[in-house]
């Protein structure tokens, strides 16, 4: 496998850091790493990207897509990591499209698709609901057909940032009867402006608000908003999982958190030498670069499988579970590097014009918050117990 970039690569990434450094809005910056960020900034990055002619990296040409190699899909990631973008979220360009295009009716491609790239639309996902987390075949929010509609009723939980979405797409059960459970579940579109649709926000343990839970109550659905056939969704379900767990592996996002990792690590102090400076915990820094670049490498080869047209194997699980692993660990690291100043409760310092100062450095404000919420990261796409057993499937044929 020749590692090394290609003249043409070289340029290409010349060319996206000089993008990123002229194009990305002047009032986004920053705001990824402050953890401030609303729906209109993430519509706004979109926006940016499709009027580059850089709105879908990984999609196809025939609907909208750059058409990039995976060698260039690669180095656009690594150099928004670089600068700290806002990420895209993946429900509609990463997870819901990948779907569209390979199931859905040409109509529904036509509407749905270029309403995403063009940054119009903001979905979520209604996939986990109380008791139907990983089990997800468990599900119980049931949509009924009446006339030339579906009624939903139901519960859906986690949905992350489903105060800020237009539309959700929803597994639901459309045969009660059916003999096992991953039948007689179809993948259904719904706006969230429907009559019935009810967003509650879930706190997390940071004080944030990235998640909630989705009720639906009598929610009256086209037909028309059926994506393949009825009673079919659960393989829909299980395609856009691969894909979702292909990107939540993260690398280039964690190489950025590995940096500034060892920027902390160069300034706080150990017994009065920089705690980089430890042997047992630049050991751990070094153990988890090294087990990054093994990542790397992984996600590398299965961004190539994408590109002449093979779908995410079972190399989604693993990219998953250690891409997770390694994200918590960063998280670890910096907060065992930044000590005591971790300890406060940034969301309740001062605001701007107080006269108090918050405490601590300002590198240190976010590391606890961002410790606790790492955790979601092994159980969300399938928790990670899920992925060994798949891998043992599909693997080692266990």
């Amino acid at each position: 496998m020749n590692l090394d970039f290609a003249p043409e690569d070289i340029a290409f990434r010349q060319e996206v850091r000089t993008f990123l450094e002229n194009d990305y809005p002047k009032e986004l910056r920053g705001k990824y790493s402050r953890d401030e960020y609303s729906k209109e900034d993430f519509l706004l990055w979109q926006r940016t990207l499709f009027k580059r002619g850089w709105g879908a990296p990984a999609w196809p040409k025939k609907y909208g897509g750059t058409g990039w190699t995976a060698t260039q899909r690669y180095i656009f990631q690594e150099e928004c990591a670089r600068a700290e973008t806002l990420p895209i979220p993946p429900f509609g360009m990463s997870m819901l499209a990948p779907v569209l295009m390979a199931f859905a009716s040409e109509e529904q491609k036509a509407h749905y698709l270029p309403r995403i790239i063009e940054g119009v639309d903001f979905w979520c996902q209604g996939y986990s609901e109380p008791g139907a987390g990983s089990d997800l075949a468990s599900l119980k929010t049931k949509a009924e057909k009446v006339g030339d509609h579906y009624i939903i009723n139901g519960q859906k939980t986690w949905t992350t940032l489903g105060h800020f979405a237009d539309w959700i797409f929803v597994l639901c059960r459309t045969d009660p009867t059916a003999k096992k459970p991953q039948e007689g579940i179809s993948f259904i579109l719904v706006d969230m402006k429907t009559p019935g649709v009810e967003v509650r926000p879930i706190i997390t343990m940071d004080g944030g608000h990235e998640v909630n839970e989705t009720w639906f109550t009598d929610v009256k659905v086209p037909i028309a908003n059926l994506v393949g056939k009825e009673n079919e969704g659960w393989t829909y379900a299980k395609y856009l999982l691969a894909h979702e767990r292909t990107g939540i592996a993260g690398v280039a996002r964690s190489k950025k958190g590995i940096e500034r990792l060892r920027e902390i690590a160069s300034v706080e102090l150990d017994q009065g030498q920089p705690i980089i400076r430890n042997p047992e915990f630049a050991k751990k820094i070094s153990e988890l670069e090294i087990d990054l670049s093994a990542l790397e490498y992984t996600e590398l080869r299965t961004l190539a499988r994408e590109s002449q047209g093979k779908g995410p194997g079972p190399e989604s699980s693993i990219l998953k579970i250690k891409g997770t692993e390694i994200q918590q660990r960063i998280t670890e690291l910096t907060l065992e590097a930044v000590g005591v100043y971790g300890a406060p409760y940034f969301r309740g310092f001062p605001k701007d014009g107080d006269n108090q100062l918050p405490i601590g450095p300002e590198y240190a404000h976010l590391t606890a918050p961002a410790y606790a919420n790492m955790r979601k990261t092994s159980i969300y796409g399938g928790s990670n117990e899920i992925q060994h057993n798949i891998i043992a499937k599909m693997v080692l044929g266990l």
